[in-house]
């Protein structure tokens, strides 16, 4: 606020970084207003306005009301999912688009926010919804017996291998498969698949018959293919024909404004029918699981519930609470790292500074997953081995 304004002064404010300024004297109106539009801006909020459209809120009071829990009714539930906010929305109206339909889909996000949901819903609503869907995660079988898993053997074909056995494309002859971390399939798993996809059908490990298969075809991936594809990582043509309709699934940081709903949904899951174990909120925890970055996505929001109700059963969640790591954050806009970290006037020992960051990233992904170091890795966009290697060399150890 100043008392000598001019246009020097504002260009002067806005290049700072000032979201607006007050010229003095103003009404107590105009600054809930003008802190209306500020959080608007930073949290995409769209608040809900009182019967004269203008809200008399104190700042402090506004802020606090956003995070006002509150059930979700029938329209913000869909095949499973949770989700108000107009990025899911959208997410809604394509899955109902495409469940019509047999074309492949590519549904690409984060870990945590919740894709095979989507490819569950997909299912659900098509015309195989009478057959199963078959769910394989390419990142979890080794690869040596991902092939037998996806397309079966005959028997002798290796080792162990003491009779026939279908794979995971014949038992979903007729319904859904969902392939995912479909990222993670080695190339030469990758000639096969694209096969399969275009003569739609499967060839046993050991054996040389074709069988016919009627699936529809559902991937996922948190990777970035087309970076994947770039770097010789993964099959051009492969990507072209799993990317027929995509489907991106947004961060929890990306829908704020739904962190109430899946609260309030979590909290009904995990709370016991007599409500000895209930919890209520402190506005200042819900101010900050507001902010919080969420690596970990709905995945990391609903562990958290499920632990809170579990060891502070009956009573009010207060900001001593929460795990450390929520206690640290800086409530920002977490992927702009240039809000993260500032230099102080005296200068950094940027060696010191990167290593306690990296420090921290990794015990962070560590406590996201619960302490599973392959998860923890994709997080981290490291191999495994890396990811063990720099824990050693750091002296980091993680108790769960």
């Amino acid at each position: 606020m100043t008392g000598f304004a001019s246009i020097e002064t504002a260009i002067s404010a806005t290049k700072k970084g000032v979201f607006h300024y007050l010229t003095k004297p103003f009404e107590l109106d105009v600054l809930a207003d003008l802190a209306t539009k500020a959080l608007t801006k930073k949290l995409g909020w769209v608040p809900r306005k009182n019967n004269v459209g203008a809200t008399k809120t104190p700042y402090r009071h506004l802020f606090v009301n956003k995070f006002k829990l509150e059930e979700p009714n029938e329209e913000d539930m869909f095949c499973g999912m949770i989700g108000r906010s107009p990025i899911m929305k959208k997410v809604f109206e394509r899955i109902q688009k495409v469940a019509a339909s047999d074309s492949t889909v590519l549904i690409n996000g984060p870990s945590g926010t919740g894709k095979e949901l989507v490819a569950r819903g997909i299912h659900r609503l098509s015309a195989r919804q009478n057959n199963d869907m078959i769910s394989v995660n390419c990142g979890a079988i080794p690869s040596e017996l991902l092939e037998s898993e996806l397309f079966g053997h005959n028997k002798g074909a290796f080792t162990g291998a003491i009779s026939d056995r279908k794979g995971r494309f014949e038992l979903a002859n007729r319904g859904s498969i969902f392939l995912d971390e479909i990222g993670d399939m080695p190339l030469l798993l990758q000639v096969k698949m694209l096969r399969v996809i275009q003569n739609r059908e499967i060839e046993r490990v050991g054996g040389s018959q074709t069988y016919p298969i009627d699936v529809r075809i559902i991937t996922a991936t948190h990777r970035d293919l087309e970076k994947a594809v770039a770097s010789g990582d993964f099959r051009e043509d492969l990507f072209y024909r799993l990317n027929v309709i995509p489907i991106k699934m947004p961060s929890l940081s990306e829908r704020r404004e739904d962190i109430p709903l899946l609260i309030s949904y979590f909290l009904g899951r995990f709370v016991s029918a007599d409500g000895r174990n209930s919890l209520s909120f402190d506005d200042e925890v819900l101010e900050l699981l507001m902010t919080y970055d969420w690596p970990g996505n709905v995945r990391e929001l609903e562990n958290l519930i499920e632990r809170l109700v579990i060891l502070r059963g009956g009573n009010r969640v207060k900001i001593s609470d929460l795990p450390a790591k929520f206690l640290h954050h800086t409530p920002s806009q977490m992927g702009n790292y240039d809000s993260m970290i500032k230099l102080p006037d005296t200068g950094i020992d940027l060696k010191k500074a990167v290593s306690d960051i990296e420090d921290s990233l990794i015990m962070q992904a560590l406590d996201v997953t619960g302490g599973n170091k392959n998860k923890a890795s994709q997080l981290l966009s490291l191999n495994r081995t890396t990811l063990i290697e720099k824990m050693k060399k750091k002296g980091l150890i993680y108790l769960n």
